[in-house]
This record gives structure tokens, sequence and C-alpha cells, in this order.
């Protein structure tokens, strides 16, 4: 047995597969992820010239396509494919974990936990509550170094590795256990 050949390593990469399987469990489940993953890669190409998409949506909001097409352009120009297929990884593993999010926002709804109240602020803070996993923290903290301006290839690599690591960590919503008291 290797060094990364280790138990945990194998159930960490078991949960990882759980938490990107499970979007495709359903059809409305792999909506979500479609949703979350285009409103993301768009988020974060028009993020890459803020001045340029202020500019140009406050001109005329239908512009939305030509900004998103100009500015992927020249993230290709700057970064080339790999600046791409970063941004565009970061978008999918960011609708991944959305839509787990949402996931556990409704089971813990359902198994009667006492308030949402109580359940939200564990879940935007850490994750679940018993899984100590910060999706959602994460993805404000990442998402801002994923789009920076500058050939930031080496932040966007960064931000993925932390997103999969927090999947990882949760993996599949449905077996994440949430105590209702």
């Amino acid at each position: 047995m290797t060094g990364t050949d280790t138990p945990a390593h194998r159930a960490w990469l078991r949960d990882l597969r759980d938490a990107f399987v499970y979007p495709l469990t359903s059809n409305g489940r792999l909506l979500t992820t479609g949703i979350a993953t285009g409103v993301t890669y768009v988020v974060l190409v028009l993020s890459t010239f803020p001045q340029f998409s202020v500019q140009v949506l406050t001109r005329d909001p239908t512009d939305l396509a030509y900004a998103v097409t100009a500015l992927t352009r020249e993230v290709y120009l700057g970064t080339g494919w790999l600046g791409i297929g970063l941004v565009a990884a970061y978008a999918l593993l960011t609708g991944v974990a959305v839509t787990n999010a949402v996931a556990l926002v409704r089971r813990a709804r359902r198994t009667g936990a006492s308030t949402l109240a109580g359940i939200v602020p564990g879940l935007l803070a850490a994750g679940c509550a018993s899984c100590g996993a910060g999706v959602l923290g994460a993805l404000g903290f990442v998402g801002a170094m994923a789009v920076l301006p500058f050939e930031g290839n080496l932040l966007r690599i960064g931000g993925i590795a932390l997103l999969a690591i927090f999947l990882g960590r949760a993996g599949d919503p449905r077996t994440c256990s949430i105590d209702p008291t």
C-alpha cells in the first residue's frame, strides 16, 4: 500500500464520486446543477473585466450574450484553453455543490429540524452540521480567487482543489446525518 492509497483516501474518492453522482439521480437535480453551473460561468467570465461588463449591461441588458462571448474570448486570449477549462471546471464543481447544498436544506426541513434558522447558518458556515464540509462558505472565498483578472490559473486550480476537497468530505447529501434536536 502506497502513501496515497490509504483507506481514508479511498473513502474520500468514493465520497467525491457520490457527490458528483447525486445531481444525476433526477432530472430536477440535473437541471439545478446545469443552471447553477451556467450562472457561475457567466459570473466568473463577466467578473474578469467588470468595467466592460457593467458598461455593456447598463447600456442594454440584452447584450449579456455578447458580453459573455467577448469576455470568454478574452479569457482564451489571456490564458488559453487551460484558462477556459479551469473556469468551466470551477463552474461545474459549483453547480454540483449548490445542488448538494439545496438537498441538505430540504432534508433538514423534512427531518423535523427545529427551524431552518438553526440549520442554514451551519450549512453556510460549515456545510452539513455533522459532516463539517464548508461547501457554500468556500464558494465565496474560492470564487473570489477564481475570478481575478490576471492570469490566475494557479489560483483557479487552488479553488478547484478546495471545492473538490469539500465535495469529497460531504459526499452524497442523502447520507449526511442531520440531528433534528
